[in-house]
């Protein structure tokens, strides 16, 4: 029986939530006997992943102009076909439709899985729908990472091969490197994410915090990221007079070990897809306080079980709820209690299980 090849698609192996899913099922795949294959557009690499990487930004010159996009796509072309790959997974955001159609209908040469990890679909599927099904009606299979995902895309773009499939996480990774210590000496709770106020959402996170009995009981508020609006942030913080209870920590390589020692994990987002971010604390045993935007925090939080779902962009109720968790000690402990648990459908063992009945594909 040959070894079967899989090429997993996507822009850098760093930073992002779905970049962190092609790494973890590049190890899951590798570790299970499959041929694994990382084609990335930049050259940014951290995320430990498994495979052969074929780093496509290593070929990018400054210019970065026609001739040198035209040298890459050549160089990928010539691969793809030299590789002869069972599965590509695309878990790039596409943007540029005419670009996506010729990838699809002339580059791609093997039976092709994209995957949507937004509830904004249209960076992922043309909003034209006869366009949308075109490049991705007769593709293998589109995967959604949250049910209520599938069911917008299946209404919105009228396309039925779309399968829903959770983000993975390595659970046993996460909890070993959530031993780590930290040099924080106070209480605090944390949020992390890319400082993108029009999806994150932190200013109205500072504000919430602002209002909320956190910084009068020197409970601090912790935001692990980067991005362009961090001088924004910081103006938030200072005119909401909590700038030295807010602390602004920068990407990490480890976020794990903050999040663990975090009393709780909020989050402010107006929408994401399905929120690595979320199940990644939960893994660390930190029950969580979430908008229940779409999509993804709701097949995340068992209200009150493992955290507290917060009707969404109601601002009120969030204040409220980031209070109930220092108020109420009896449902902080239950919630904390749950954490662990309630991650198990998340475990990499189980989701690659999918994939494997997805591809077909029988363990040696």
């Amino acid at each position: 029986m040959s070894i079967m090849k899989v090429a997993l698609v996507g822009y850098r192996l760093n930073k992002g939530g779905a970049e962190k899913v092609m790494a973890t099922l590049s190890n899951y795949f590798y570790q299970n006997g499959i041929n694994v294959h990382l084609i990335i557009v930049l050259d940014d690499i951290k995320y430990p992943h498994s495979g052969t990487v074929v780093n496509l930004g290593k070929l990018k010159n400054k210019t970065n102009g026609i001739f040198n996009k035209f040298k890459r796509l050549l160089y990928l072309s010539k691969y793809l076909k030299a590789e002869k790959f069972d599965f590509i997974i695309d878990i790039r955001f596409r943007v540029k439709p005419l670009q996506e159609l010729f990838i699809s209908k002339w580059l791609y040469n093997a039976k092709t899985i994209y995957t949507i990890h937004s509830s904004k679909t249209h960076i992922y599927l043309p909003k034209f729908k006869p366009l949308a099904k075109l490049i991705y009606g007769n593709c293998f299979r589109i995967i959604s990472i949250s049910k209520a995902m599938e069911n917008m895309i299946r209404d919105k773009h009228n396309l039925n091969n779309v399968t829903t499939i959770y983000n993975p996480i390595d659970i046993e990774y996460i909890r070993d490197k959530a031993k780590e210590e930290i040099d924080l000496d106070f209480e605090y709770i944390i949020s992390a994410g890319h400082f993108n106020t029009d999806q994150k959402q932190f200013d109205k996170l500072i504000y919430a915090y602002s209002r909320s009995i956190l910084p009068k009981k020197n409970i601090a508020l912790v935001i692990l990221g980067d991005g362009k609006d961090k001088d924004y942030l910081i103006d938030v913080a200072t005119s909401n007079g909590v700038i030295d209870f807010v602390h602004f920590l920068g990407f990490k390589n480890n976020p794990y070990k903050y999040f663990s020692k975090a009393k709780y994990f909020a989050m402010s987002s107006l929408h994401e897809g399905m929120p690595m971010v979320l199940i990644e604390a939960l893994a660390c045993g930190t029950p969580l306080v979430s908008f229940d935007c779409p999509t993804g925090p709701n097949e995340i939080i068992k209200n009150r079980e493992n955290g507290i779902l917060v009707e969404n962009q109601n601002i009120e109720d969030f204040i409220d709820s980031l209070n109930l968790f220092i108020s109420d000690s009896d449902l902080y402990v239950r919630c904390k209690e749950e954490t662990l648990s309630s991650v198990n459908k998340f475990s990499v063992n189980e989701v690659g299980k999918q994939w494997f009945e997805l591809m077909n594909f029988i363990k040696n």
